[in-house]
Parts: C-alpha cells; sequence; structure tokens
C-alpha cells in the first residue's frame, strides 16, 4: 500500500465528519470473486423546469463544485487506480484516468484512449491506435505507457483487479511500434479483445507512476487536488483533457458509509449527489420534490446458486424443477422492495449477446412437482445458504423457501458470515443465494462457466460448453459469433445452474440543480460516475 497524504482539511472536508463511520461497503461486485456489478431508460437526474439562471433548456452550463457522497473504505483507502475494488475507488479512478476503451450501456466495448483497434486474420494478433492525449503534466499518452500499465497491473506479486482480465496478452511478445501505436500477442484467438482493454481497473499510468496518493497524473477530466483517506477528495477540471473540458470546475468525493448519512447530507445540501440508496429510501422522496431519484434499470443481477456436481443438483430435472417453482414477480417485490425486473435464468438481459428469444419462465408447481417425481426427489430436502452481505439476499431465501414449500421441497435457511461468504459459497454447500454487477456475457461465461473459470459457483464443468466458447472467441463474423453464443445460452437456460431471478435497480440520489447524469449506464461502465458531463443548473 502506498503512503497517503493527509493534506490539512479544508472547510469542505469538514463536513465530510458529519456523514458518519466506516460500517457498510459499497462494492463494484457482489460477487466479492473476481468478478464485478443493465441498465435502460435513458434520462437525466433532475427536472429542466423553472431554473433560476434561466439555463431550463438543458444547455450545459460551466462552473461550481459538486459534492459527490459514496460508502469508502476508510483510512486504507488509495488513489492508485489498479487497486479499485470499491465503487468510491472506481468513481475517483475514472475521473483522473482513463482506460483504453469502456463498455456501453449495453456491456459492448467503446474506444477511449484507443482511437481504434483491428486484428490480424486468426484474432491472436491486435494492433491499437492510441489517439492524441495527454497526461496531466503535458507529456503525450504513448505505447510504452500502455505496455508499462498492463505490466504493473499483471505482476503476481500485486493483487491488481484486472490481472486476471489481462491474462491472455503474452506482454513479453507484445510491443510498441510507433510512439501511439501497440500490437498486442495474445496466446489464443480472441474475438472480444477490445474487452480487455475495458476491463475494470486496466487503466493507463505514465510509465514513471510510481506513488499515486501523494499527486496522481492521470489523463483523465479532472486533476489532482487533495486526498485524505476515508474522508475527502477535491479534483479540478482538466481543461485541456482529449473528450473536451468538464463542465464543472471541481468534483469532491466525500465519505459517507451509511446510506442514511447520505440522504441527509444530500437533503441538507451538504453534497448534491449521494451513491447507492435503497428502495424505500427512494419511494419516500421520489414525488416530494426535494431531490431527484435516478434509477439505473436492471443493473444487478439476483439469482440462486446450484451447485451442478453433486446432489441434488447433479440431475439436470431438479434443477428445472427449481426454475418452474420460483415465482420471480415476488421474489422481486418482496427481495428487492420491487426496484427491479425479473429474470430468465440468464445474465446479462439488456446486453450485447444476451439471448432475448427464449420463452419467459413463470411459476409452474405442477411441472415442478413432475420433475422431482422423475427425479426421485419427491421429498426432497436441501440448505440454502444466504447471509446480510448484499442487500436482499435473507428476504430473497425466505420467498424462496415458502415458494418451494408449495412444490412438497424443504429449504432450510443457513445465515452465513458476511465477511467470509463469498469464499465460503464458491466451493462449498449446495445451494446459495448470489448477485452480480455489469461485466460483459463473454466475461461472466470465461470467468464463471468454464472448467477452469476461477470463479465457477455453479460447478458447470462440460468440455463441449468449453468448445463452444473457444469457438466463439475464433469466429471472426460477429453474426456467427453471436449465433454461438446464443447456442450456449439455451443450453443454460435449459440445464444451467444460476437460477436467475432477478435484475435490481441501482438508485442514485441528485439535488433539483443537477443535470447529465446518465440513467441508462449501468456501475461500471462509461457513463456510471462520468462527471465530466455533469453540470449544475
Amino acid at each position: 500500500m502506498h503512503d497517503a497524504s493527509h493534506h490539512p482539511l479544508t472547510s469542505a472536508d469538514t463536513s465530510a465528519d458529519r456523514f458518519g463511520g466506516l460500517r457498510r461497503r459499497g462494492f463494484l461486485a457482489a460477487t466479492g470473486a473476481a468478478s464485478l456489478g443493465a441498465f435502460s431508460v435513458a434520462g437525466c437526474a433532475g427536472t429542466e423546469d423553472s431554473d433560476s439562471d434561466g439555463k431550463g433548456d438543458g444547455t450545459p452550463k460551466r462552473g461550481g463544485r459538486l459534492r459527490a457522497a459514496f460508502a469508502g473504505g476508510g483510512a486504507g483507502e488509495t488513489l492508485d487506480p489498479h487497486l479499485a475494488n470499491l465503487f468510491a475507488d472506481a468513481a475517483r479512478a475514472k475521473a483522473l484516468f482513463d482506460k483504453l476503451a469502456d463498455y456501453g450501456p449495453d456491456l459492448s466495448a467503446r474506444p477511449r484512449l484507443a482511437e481504434k483497434w483491428e486484428a490480424n486474420r486468426t484474432l491472436d494478433r491486435w494492433r491499437v491506435t492510441l489517439r492524441e492525449a495527454a497526461f496531466h503534466d503535458g507529456r503525450p499518452v504513448t505505447a510504452e505507457d500502455v505496455l508499462h500499465s498492463y505490466r504493473r497491473i499483471a505482476d503476481p506479486k500485486q493483487a491488481f483487479r484486472a490481472r486476471a482480465s489481462l491474462e491472455p496478452i503474452d506482454l513479453r511478445a507484445s510491443r510498441a511500434t510507433g510512439q501511439r501505436s501497440v500490437e498486442f500477442v495474445l496466446k489464443r484467438p480472441t474475438a472480444e479483445f477490445p474487452n480487455i482493454l475495458a476491463a475494470f481497473g486496466a487503466y493507463i499510468v505514465p510509465g514513471d507512476a510510481t506513488a499515486f496518493d501523494r499527486h496522481p497524473i492521470g489523463s483523465g477530466p479532472f486533476r489532482f487536488v487533495s486526498f485524505t483517506p476515508g474522508r475527502s477528495a477535491v479534483f479540478r477540471r482538466n481543461d485541456d483533457y482529449w473528450d473536451g473540458a468538464p463542465y464543472l470546475d471541481e468534483i469532491e468525493f466525500v465519505v459517507a458509509n451509511e446510506e442514511s448519512a447520505r440522504v441527509n447530507a444530500l437533503l441538507g445540501g451538504q453534497v448534491e449527489y449521494a451513491h447507492e440508496l435503497n428502495p424505500a429510501t427512494a419511494r419516500a422522496h421520489e414525488d416530494r420534490g426535494q431531490i431527484a431519484i435516478v434509477r439505473l434499470r436492471g443493473s444487478a443481477m439476483q439469482a440462486f446458486c446450484m451447485k451442478t456436481d453433486r446432489p441434488p443438483f447433479d440431475d439436470e430435472r431438479v434443477r428445472q424443477a427449481f426454475f418452474h417453482i420460483a415465482d420471480r414477480q415476488e421474489l422481486v417485490d418482496a427481495a428487492l422492495s420491487g426496484a427491479g425486473e425479473t429474470g430468465n435464468d440468464l445474465f446479462g438481459k439488456g446486453y450485447e449477446y444476451y439471448a432475448d428469444g427464449l420463452p419467459r419462465r413463470e411459476q409452474d408447481l405442477g411441472r415442478a412437482r413432475a420433475l422431482l417425481r422423475q427425479a426421485g426427489a419427491e421429498d426432497l430436502r436441501v440448505t440454502l445458504n444466504t447471509s446480510a452481505v448484499a442487500s436482499g439476499f435473507t428476504e430473497a431465501a425466505s420467498v424462496f423457501r415458502d415458494q418451494a414449500k408449495k412444490a412438497g421441497v424443504t429449504v432450510d435457511v443457513k445465515m452465513g458470515s458476511k465477511d467470509s461468504y463469498w469464499s465460503d459459497i464458491l466451493d462449498n454447500g449446495t445451494l446459495c443465494c448470489y448477485r452480480s454487477g455489469a461485466m460483459p456475457i463473454e466475461a461472466h461465461i470465461s470467468q464463471r462457466l468454464l472448467t477452469d473459470s476461477t470463479t465457477n459457483a455453479t460447478q458447470w464443468r462440460h468440455r463441449d460448453f468449453d468448445a463452444l466458447y473457444q469457438q466463439a472467441q475464433s469466429t471472426r463474423d460477429k453474426q456467427e459469433r453471436a449465433a454461438v453464443y446464443e447456442r450456449m445460452q439455451r443450453r443454460l437456460y435449459s440445464e444451467g445452474g444460476f437460477l436467475i431471478w432477478g435484475f435490481a435497480d441501482w438508485i442514485l440520489g441528485t439535488a433539483r440543480n443537477v443535470r447529465g447524469v446518465e440513467a441508462n449506464a449501468p456501475a461500471n461502465t462509461l457513463d456510471w460516475a462520468r462527471f465530466d458531463k455533469v453540470w449544475l443548473a
């Protein structure tokens, strides 16, 4: 961990004292393993009526400081972008740094510092051309900076989040072919290589960067001003930003670990942006007019995870029975307080390659009982592991226990430790509550559903399924590749181990004068927590 510099508190810093101590962290990925957190409904926070400055037509206005409240990580926080694990870390990193690419609303890769990319015929060499961009100290962003950044991330002695994502790249063989051109040599064909460029935490830093908390230099839309870990970070507009100077003069990230503290700070005018509100709070304030509520639709996959390699779920008929037991709308209403939409046992609703043509699953207790009889499991008793580690988990477990009882299945709910839940359920037990943040469908498959996947919580291991993934990655034509992904999803829909019952909304609150907050941007994507396009009306 780098030493953190403790800057003298300003009056704005002091306001962070009133936002409470660290008790609840807002993690990027709710799986707690190597993975992270879709939305639809485009729009902006705030209203466009009666703006006192006459900017009610939605014309962006320059100036002002926006204060954004996030749950934080205490005194151990860092501005090292490669160590980002919390939502607050990711938001700060996005303000200071850039990646070669980032994810659009459908989780497809969009160019950022990379101007373009092109593959060879066999998809195992990719040439990336950088756009003309500069770091905050005026030096150009070069191919050598890119290679340095990726080699730093890939260091096996470090616990950098993006290291697993960069695994397909042979960084020893990859090279700069010009100041703004990199040739990446891959270990195998990788049609979705741009997803690697957009990987969570794959930020580009200067080639000589060593300390990130004293005065970090990036190429992002804001420049560093001050940082007090666990309290506040202040960044100022980068007028030379390649994607256009931000509208705001400054952005201040303040730490407020309790949801009530973030809401009270927003209501009291101490902050203009509050991250991660619960559904009850949203309902209470949605129509009062004091603050604006922004719902990022379908942001987090909610599921039950069945271990497919052990009884009773090694019998696909039992898995199919559980698919039919679930009343998905009841689960959304009870466990998510209605703040979400139902799922169809496939990850990535609304994302690129999602198989949306499959029949929508409804509860069918008769069909569930028949399948259990065929499997010789009429009086089935199973343990469902859950924990208060994630919102709605304990409620979902209780609701599903009651649903299963109607099909003659006894579900014993077992509460697990919040501290060790994700590691506990990865290889142990038979049935558990599970959730995930946004990531490409290809990444979900590669990280969770291949024989050698490191976070294979369903223990789904099928060599023919692995071969389909390799076929997709070796297929140049996108339509043909999409057909392979659909084939894989049809199999998961039929016999997989993820009972995906819903997709939860992610909820933000803003002051009424805040504009430009995208409601079409899942967490972990380009437009989520993107403050260079936000302004104060």
